[in-house]
């Protein structure tokens, strides 16, 4: 049965769709089955894997809304197989009001293909709404991407009240698999504080690798490229294979 991991962050601009196309790529050099679910509308996740998100129909939307089948809507590559999104899932959550169960979609859309794959990971909008909800009541834990900037440190409270909100009414079995220091910079004092203050606030939480500020990085989405594959030997590639062997260590 694979494990679900929502990436999820309530501010913006954090990395976390970054880290679910890298950790989705780096984990499926490391020989692991590897779907990555987007259901942000930005459909990004799609696009960083090599995906025209605009190409592909049926997407997430189809999915969620229509119910097509998941086998429909997986698109493989060779970084892993991927649940593409677009603009059509702008106000797919005022649509989804009205459903029963309808915190619950995702998880059950996904629930045919769970023993297909080591690692289910899912790309959540930064906004707190239905298809978010649906994320986090599909998964098993968390990652919290954290950039290495004040004003992250701002909207952990937030962040960790949600946490518990979802944990309380929706999903009981939800836990923090870890939080990822992003755009960090080791030259700085800044991202050294921020650093120690989330290491304080997220206590044994905190991955041990940072992800690095890296121009290969920033560069590799205009090749329709993970980072990994993109700059294999670059530091924000490596810093991802280390990611990737971090969590295999904690789920062995």
């Amino acid at each position: 049965m694979a494990k679900t991991i929502a990436l999820f962050n309530q501010k913006g601009g954090v990395g976390k769709t970054t880290t679910a196309v890298n950790l989705t790529a780096a984990l499926k050099r490391g020989g692991q089955r590897v779907l990555l679910v987007d259901v942000d509308p930005q459909g990004h996740s799609g696009a960083g894997l090599g995906v025209d998100k605009d190409a592909i129909s049926p997407n997430a939307y189809h999915l969620i809304l229509d119910g097509v089948p998941v086998k429909q809507v997986i698109v493989p590559t060779k970084f892993g197989d991927v649940i593409t999104s677009n603009k059509d899932l702008f106000g797919a959550g005022i649509q989804m009001t009205e459903l029963p169960q309808r915190e619950f979609i995702l998880k059950a859309a996904l629930e045919p293909v769970q023993s297909d794959y080591d690692y289910i990971l899912i790309d959540c909008p930064a906004l707190l709404e239905l298809l978010t909800l649906n994320a986090l009541c599909a998964a098993d834990s968390l990652i919290i991407p954290v950039q290495c900037e004040y004003l992250a440190l701002v909207g952990l409270s937030d962040l960790m009240t949600t946490f518990k909100m979802i944990k309380r009414g929706l999903n009981p079995e939800l836990e923090i698999e870890g939080v990822v220091l992003t755009m960090y910079d080791g030259r700085t004092n800044l991202s050294s504080q921020v650093a120690a203050e989330v290491k304080k606030y997220f206590k044994g939480k905190v991955f041990k690798t940072p992800i690095p500020r890296n121009i290969r990085i920033s560069e590799s989405p205009s090749h329709s490229k993970p980072a990994v594959e993109y700059d294999t030997y670059s530091k924000g590639a490596q810093a991802y294979f280390e990611l990737a062997k971090e969590l295999l260590e904690r789920n062995k």
